[in-house]
């Protein structure tokens, strides 16, 4: 049996026990993730054209449909930004909107020493609400959560934690995810996923017609094939594989700088230097001949004023004795 589109109930179920202090929204209704998924792109498109984050928030509130609860979600996030400057701890304090995923991809893009974009996150949290709006299924929803941490190095432990708190995810799936946080590295994902499908049920009752799921089954046949087929392998060929197959929705991947914009990048970084430079100079000049930094040109012209730094006759002790003199017809000194 392969994965059938989930469903959405009316609540939630129950925590499991590792994060069962976590608050765990439940599954919004579709129009949410619709309304999310818009958002996320009309704050990506418009942080790329250089707008100011809060300009961005206070204006795409008038734009969200009234109907949802994403308006007052976003009004939430204007007004703590404007106090703390960070949008993730306001996603976090609700918990009840927002999953502990999307409060954790943001959180790594508003790090200092992360390479991480705010743009990158924001595509990404994008195609998982479009893809929560539209028939999702928790395999598909697993793989992508899980290949997005991997691409961009979100760290597995927070990360995972992060899933967990999903509501798509079950008490079966819940610790699952918790338990992989001490099987990564010694365990290949393949194998992770292989063990826990119906391919590998079916292998074993070849062999043994009596046999029974010694865990919970949680992906189906044509996903266990796959992970069987790519055991030993780059887990990256397993993702591809999967959403070739069984369409499986793709994370976005960080665009490369071609080899000309990053020349062009490097240049005018290096013109703006030289600028800072000029300037520094002019106003050093300034301060050592005692002239009016204003009376320097702009850069292009003639950038010094000489009659502001050019020795008069009556500021000097008048012409040294031997002036115009022959080198052999000075005068003997003492």
């Amino acid at each position: 049996m392969d994965s059938e589109p989930l469903a959405r109930p009316d609540s939630a179920p129950e925590s499991g026990s590792e994060v069962a202090s976590e608050p765990r929204p439940a599954i919004l209704p579709r129009e949410e993730y619709v309304e999310q998924a818009y958002f996320f792109r009309a704050f990506r498109e418009r942080l790329l054209d250089g707008l100011p984050t809060q300009d961005i928030l206070a204006r795409v509130i008038e734009e969200l449909l009234s109907s949802t609860k994403l308006p007052l979600a976003v009004s939430f996030l204007l007004s703590d930004i404007r106090l703390h400057g960070a949008m993730a701890p306001a996603i976090r304090r609700l918990s009840h909107y927002f999953t502990g995923f999307q409060a954790h991809v943001v959180a790594e893009a508003e790090r200092d020493v992360s390479r991480f974009s705010m743009d990158q996150a924001l595509l990404l949290l994008e195609r998982e609400a479009s893809y929560k709006a539209d028939r999702p299924t928790v395999a598909g929803l697993f793989v992508y959560q899980f290949e997005a941490i991997c691409r961009n190095r979100l760290g597995y432990t927070d990360s995972l934690v992060g899933m967990a708190t999903d509501p798509f995810y079950d008490e079966s799936w819940r610790d699952f995810i918790l338990t992989l946080r001490s099987q990564l590295g010694d365990v290949d994902f393949a194998d992770l996923l292989y063990l826990r499908s119906e391919a590998h049920l079916a292998d074993r009752q070849r062999r043994d017609p009596e046999a029974t799921a010694r865990r919970t089954i949680l992906f189906g046949l044509r996903e266990g094939k796959i992970a069987r087929a790519n055991r030993g392998r780059d887990p990256l060929y397993l993702f591809a594989a999967l959403q070739r197959q069984l369409g499986y929705p793709e994370v976005p991947r960080a665009r490369r700088q071609e080899p000309l914009e990053a020349r062009l990048a490097v240049l005018e970084q290096r013109v703006q230097q030289l600028e800072n430079r000029l300037k520094l100079a002019e106003m050093n000049l300034a301060a050592t001949s005692g002239a009016n930094p204003g009376s320097f040109k702009s850069y292009g012209e003639d950038s010094i004023d000489l009659e502001a730094i050019r020795v008069k006759p009556e500021d000097t002790a008048g012409v040294p004795s031997g002036w115009g003199r022959p080198s052999g017809n000075l005068p003997p000194t003492s």
